[in-house]
């Protein structure tokens, strides 16, 4: 009799697990790392430009060893700022990071994705995603209206990382 209770709830494990294996699979999955020098005199998210396809899963991973941070979506419900993510997508925010910590969020949305790290964004820790199917490229009229000069200055041009996927940190 414990056989087959063991059995059964075996299998209803299995069942009640496997949706949720056979989702994590389809989607694919993109880290973005969170680093810094050690004195803390330069930080920066690599890569700090990067093509996705909608739906895709991203992962922010803290490892700098001197500062926490966080991913957080240049939208009003993010501190009143400016909206820089597509209308309909959802507002993001990591909260704070440790060394080690990660936070995770898919997109779905097509769209101009910048981001930027909540303590740091005065020193240029900004990052920019740009989900789209594959072979868009209308993302021209994209107005950088809004953003400090430091984070202005450190985000990727949208057409650089449209043409090459992935822009790495020292590359903007």
């Amino acid at each position: 009799m414990r056989r087959r209770v063991f059995l059964f709830g075996g299998a209803a494990l299995l069942v009640g697990v496997a949706p949720r294996l056979v989702s994590a699979a389809d989607g694919e999955l993109q880290e973005i790392v969170m680093a810094g020098r050690k004195d803390g005199s330069l930080v920066w998210f690599d890569p700090p430009g990067l093509l996705i396809r909608p739906g895709t899963t991203l992962r922010w991973r803290n490892e700098d060893r001197g500062n926490s941070h966080t991913a957080t979506a240049y939208h009003p419900d993010n501190a009143d700022h400016p909206l820089r993510i597509p209308p309909k997508a959802p507002a993001f925010d990591s909260g704070y990071l440790l060394l080690g910590e990660s936070y995770e969020v898919a997109l779905t949305e097509p769209g101009v994705y910048d981001y930027y790290c909540a303590p740091h964004e005065m020193s240029g820790m900004v990052g920019r995603v740009i989900v789209a199917a594959a072979g868009a490229d209308d993302f021209t009229d994209y107005s950088p209206a809004g953003l400090p000069p430091e984070a202005l200055a450190r985000l990727p041009e949208i057409s650089d990382i449209i043409a090459r996927g992935r822009v790495t940190a020292g590359e903007t």
